[in-house]
């Protein structure tokens, strides 16, 4: 089968095509035929090799051979499954989140039927399906599972027309709250349109001077700091950063001190999320923003688009 791999880090000149041994899948594992995946700023970090202490999980000097192809997000059509595999069957479509096995990028992909896997929203195209896995179920996770937001709140979302931002534009409106978005001045109408009740032109205006404060700041893009933040942020209220070593150590020492918080993690484990998220999607209440598609071998393409820094929603590789 085709991947895109890469043996060394770097640019996305690293990526390259090639004809790799096809996965069978065990006991437990299914064996999806891709048909769609996606290219995220994460994805573009992990084929830098940064953080650097992140290549305890990627490798030290270069990528693990298990870790060579890229690809977080999935979508696709259940080929084969494992004996022991009774949650899907073979023609289920299906969309997923690899985690730290990756792989997606490429024609097959097996993930274990425990994993972060789901029966795709009827109403959503593969590449759609791919695109709604990790920012949406990201921002599900920082919205409901850590700030708890609640109705009447406010909530301000910075990078509000990125692949988080624009799902956690319409996730917080969900739960009932008063959204900010954040963005630049070209996407001002797409995060209106997507709920915000306020919209911010960061090129104009920095949210953390204007007067307002928030229970809750979502910093999907990690532009901010909680120290320029806390002034606009309510007595009780959290700052969520989705990145950052740092922001760890303020979490634990903002819990010990009250008031103002500082909230972080990583959802890895996404099963339950999925199925919300399908719920929302097929009841018509989530909204897919696609920014621009490629082709497999177009992969490095996408990341040096991506890369550059200006996607708006998500940027999706179809195999079909």
């Amino acid at each position: 089968m085709k991947a895109m791999v890469f043996t060394r880090y770097g640019s996305p000149d690293v990526l390259a095509l090639q004809e790799v041994t096809k996965p069978a899948p065990g006991d437990d594992d299914v064996l999806i035929k891709v048909r769609a995946t996606s290219v995220t700023s994460a994805e573009c970090t992990m084929r830098r090799g940064k953080p650097l202490w992140g290549r305890v999980i990627l490798g030290l000097s270069r990528p693990r051979k298990r870790m060579r192809t890229l690809g977080l997000e999935v979508a696709g059509e259940i080929e084969s499954v494992g004996r022991n595999v009774r949650r899907f069957r073979r023609g289920d479509q299906v969309f997923g989140f690899t985690g730290f096995t990756l792989g997606a990028c490429a024609e097959y992909a097996r993930l274990p039927e425990k994993g972060s896997l789901a029966l795709k929203p009827v109403n959503l195209t593969y590449e759609e399906a791919a695109a709604v896995v990790d920012g949406a179920s990201t921002a599900l996770f920082f919205l409901r599972d850590k700030a708890n937001v609640q109705r009447g709140q406010k909530v301000l979302v910075n990078g509000a027309s990125g692949s988080i931002g624009t799902y956690a534009v319409q996730l917080a409106k969900h739960f009932g709250a008063e959204v900010t978005g954040v963005c630049g001045t070209g996407n001002l109408e797409l995060v209106r349109s997507l709920g915000a009740d306020k919209v911010i032109d960061y090129t104009r205006e920095d949210f953390t001077l204007g007067g307002e404060t928030y229970d809750v700041i979502f910093d999907t893009v990690t532009k901010s700091s909680f120290f320029r933040c806390r002034g606009a942020l309510k007595d009780d209220g959290c700052y969520l950063p989705t990145a950052g070593l740092m922001n760890n150590v303020l979490m634990l020492w903002t819990s010990m001190t009250g008031g103002r918080r500082v909230m972080t993690g990583m959802s890895v484990e996404k099963n339950e999320a999925l199925s919300f998220l399908r719920e929302l999607v097929e009841a018509g209440s989530l909204k897919v923003v696609i920014d621009r598609r490629y082709r497999l071998e177009q992969a490095a393409d996408a990341h040096r688009y991506v890369e550059a820094g200006h996607k708006i929603g998500n940027v999706v590789i179809t195999l079909e």
